[in-house]
């Protein structure tokens, strides 16, 4: 028995959640990926998973020796990236983790350059929003925060960002920008749902009025997807609120324009946490570097974008 390989079968079936998606994931026959976790199960004498037809289950015994078949191949990924990198080669699998937002308007568009740069690195992304994300099952998971984030996580600061107004140019030629704020009461507004319900107003600063106010609006839209309040403001239903990194690359195209500058409906930040403070291989190091370079790169020019044309 390869006792290394029936290991991994065993994590991926536990990961995975059934013997035929873990067969799919490691391109493997279904009757192997059973008769490896059962080889495993006879060398160790005892039973790992209790199986029925519905689903499986880990046994007392499986769930010990899980946190630890984890920990050895954990350590193992770790001496191959070391042997990897004096040898002068990147490469093997990241995987990451990130919210939808994040995913479609920050993350897809950097993989191809990525790639690029780094042939040799292949990426596992998941897409999925978790009120507690798995951060331990993950090279790199992407987080969207406010500015007051402290959580008890290894993380490194991706960019600090601001939200801004943005609408669409055909939105702007109907209804014309509005001058103030407090306009705001007279304009079409597109209002993210937050958990504490307030859909009827926004919270604003700027450099010359730095304590926040509280302005009126008037939501012809609500929604808790932030895809489709951009696809309404894009399409020029009205004028919503967003981080500048979501958009900055429709402010440099023009698809958007800024309203109201230099006001500000929010402090945000975006972190990428990492699984623990150990040995962090370096295929993660240089997508965190590439994450931070391009995506800070994009903000100033479309910062620079906004001030180039009066929004």
């Amino acid at each position: 028995m390869d006792r290394l390989l029936s290991m991994r079968v065993f994590e991926r079936v536990v990961a995975e959640g059934s013997f035929a998606a873990a067969a799919r994931a490691l391109d493997m026959s279904p009757p192997v990926v059973t008769r490896l976790v059962a080889d495993l199960e006879e060398h160790l004498r005892t039973r790992l998973l209790q199986r029925t037809t519905r689903r499986l289950s880990l046994t007392e015994a499986g769930q010990a020796y899980l946190g630890r078949v984890r920990s050895i191949l954990e350590d193992i990924e770790e001496a191959d990236a070391m042997t990897r990198e004096h040898s002068g080669q990147l490469a093997g699998q990241l995987r990451v983790l990130s919210p939808p937002v994040l995913a479609s308007y920050v993350l897809a568009p950097l993989l191809s350059g990525f790639r690029a740069r780094y042939p040799h690195i292949t990426l596992d992304i998941e897409v999925e929003t978790f009120r507690e994300p798995p951060i331990e099952d993950f090279d790199i998971t992407l987080l969207g925060t406010d500015a007051s984030f402290d959580a008890d996580i290894v993380a490194r600061k991706v960019i600090d960002s601001e939200a801004i107004l943005v609408a669409s140019p055909a939105y702007v030629q109907r209804r014309c920008l509005p001058q103030t704020p407090q306009e705001l009461a007279q304009h079409d507004c597109l209002r993210l749902r937050t958990p504490d319900g307030k859909t009827r107003s926004w919270r604003m600063w700027s450099a010359e009025q730095p304590d926040p106010v509280e302005v009126e609006i008037r939501p012809v839209l609500q929604a808790n997807h932030t895809d489709t309040l951009l696809r309404a403001t894009l399409d020029g239903m009205g004028i919503t609120s967003v981080s500048i990194d979501l958009v900055a690359a429709s402010l440099l195209r023009g698809d958007l324009v800024r309203v109201l500058p230099p006001w500000i409906t929010g402090r945000l930040a975006m972190y990428a946490a990492l699984p623990s403070r150990k040995f962090i291989p370096q295929r993660s190091k240089v997508f965190l570097d590439y994450l931070v370079e391009q995506t800070r790169e994009q903000a100033r020019q479309a910062m620079a974008a906004c001030m180039a044309h009066g929004h």
